[in-house]
């Protein structure tokens, strides 16, 4: 039996195996985990569909294929004669199109050997049209190889889902910037000394880190929303003298009946949600040529653990109490800590709040989870002195940073957005706070 990488998100195709858990000879009850794949929405365990014994592993680890394609083969008992007629079946299919398929790689080995032609196809083309030439989303695998080689994704025609650019896109387009190079060797030749000049290599002494896994997952993303999304920034103060008075004064009976803590940012995170209703153009996700505004505040929250990050969504937290977001977060946290978030408890976020106040930050700037519209970083609470009314006054004061899409925002909207948010944490009052 085949088992195949699942679709893991509504709009992911592709996966990377990022460890198997088992090994040729294993045997496995249906529901076992066989792997862990990273997408650029989550990082899973793939169960076994069926109970059976490990044949084959199709696909090493760190190498990445798209939904549907076969990652291992299951031996189920009883099913060793449909799988013998299968494979008899899928030879005969493979003879029968043996002479097209030698054809299409001939077709293809002829236009790979000429790049000049190719090339010219593409310039007049672009000149032809002023459409765009792919959807403008990209895999991790694709960002990736387009950083190695310098290639302008923007350029590449996409010939994928949707004209999503493919694996197979990004690679002919790097083939046909090869051959151009080798087309100018003088150019090269110059350009070689000063760009050798720049290199660092490891000496004497140093150690490396192989960049895999999550961390190469995080990498990946953080340069895709880095180099798509025109970033803005701004910060404003807040009184926090009253919520840090409320959250004490609640702190150890919630602790002594709920059996979590009752965290400050709960109450940011409720503050924020309840002004994305008032100015949902925050609560938005740029796609193509249009603006998402999305109708449920689902908020993201960044969750670390040791080299990793995971980004699970609390849905629906406008419609949620102070107590309930604070039992959400412990409850996201403790499972990132265990490693047993799922693919539903990272899907569907629509903007991200992230506790840099943590690690002591009193500012910061956030890169954005895209496709979002903005993240926003709450840091830390410091006691310090502020003039009210023309007098000194040791006040709780925080700092809470947004970093914005300005093709979506501008610094108008955005700067009434963090005056609705400082307005409602500092309205925070044990005497008009409800917690429940």
């Amino acid at each position: 039996m085949e088992l195949k990488m699942p679709k893991l998100g509504e709009s992911v195709h592709e996966g990377t195996i990022e460890q198997w858990l088992v090994s040729v000879g294993d045997t496995v009850e249906e529901y076992d985990p066989i792997c862990e794949v990273i997408t650029d929405k989550v990082t899973a365990e793939v169960p076994s569909t069926h109970a059976g014994t490990i044949q084959s592993i199709e696909v090493e680890e760190g190498e990445t294929v798209s939904v549907g394609s076969v990652i291992c083969h299951l031996e189920v008992e009883g099913e060793e004669d449909s799988s013998s007629a299968s494979t008899e079946t899928e030879e005969e299919q493979s003879e029968a199109s043996n002479a097209p398929s030698q054809d299409r790689e001939d077709q293809s080995e002829q236009t790979s050997t000429t790049p000049s032609s190719a090339s010219q196809a593409i310039t007049s083309q672009s000149q032809a049209t002023s459409q765009p030439k792919n959807n403008g989303r990209y895999s991790p695998v694709v960002f990736r190889l387009a950083s190695e080689h310098d290639i302008d994704l923007s350029q590449v025609e996409g010939t994928g889902f949707e004209g999503r650019v493919t694996k197979k896109d990004i690679e002919k387009a790097i083939q046909i910037g090869n051959n151009n190079v080798h087309s100018e060797p003088s150019q090269q030749s110059q350009a070689s000394p000063a760009q050798s000049s720049q290199e660092t290599v490891p000496q004497g002494g140093d150690s490396t880190i192989p960049v895999a896994g999550v961390r190469k997952q995080i990498a990946n993303n953080m340069v895709r929303s880095a180099t798509e999304i025109p970033h803005g920034w701004m910060m404003v103060e807040a009184d926090a003298t009253s919520l840090v008075n409320t959250r004490n004064h609640y702190k150890a009976d919630f602790k002594k009946k709920e059996g979590y803590n009752l965290t400050y940012f709960a109450f940011f995170i409720k503050a924020v949600a309840e002004s994305l209703k008032e100015y949902p153009l925050l609560n938005s996700s740029w796609q193509g040529d249009e603006i998402v505004v999305h109708k449920d505040i689902n908020i993201s929250i960044a969750v670390a653990d040791e080299n990793k990050l995971y980004v699970p969504v609390i849905k629906h937290a406008d419609e949620k109490s102070i107590k309930g977001i604070a039992r959400e977060v412990n409850e996201l946290a403790t499972k990132a800590r265990q490693q047993k978030l799922t693919a539903k408890d990272m899907r569907g976020g629509t903007f991200t709040v992230n506790s840099t106040g943590t690690f002591g930050s009193v500012s910061s700037m956030g890169i954005i989870n895209h496709p979002q519209a903005a993240i926003l970083q709450v840091e830390s609470i410091v006691k310090k002195p502020v003039v009210i009314d023309d007098m000194i006054a040791i006040r709780h004061m925080v700092n809470l940073c947004i970093s914005i899409d300005h093709r979506i925002l501008d610094g108008l909207l955005t700067g009434r957005f963090m005056q609705a948010v400082k307005k409602r944490v500092e309205q925070y009052s044990i005497e008009h706070t409800s917690i429940y």
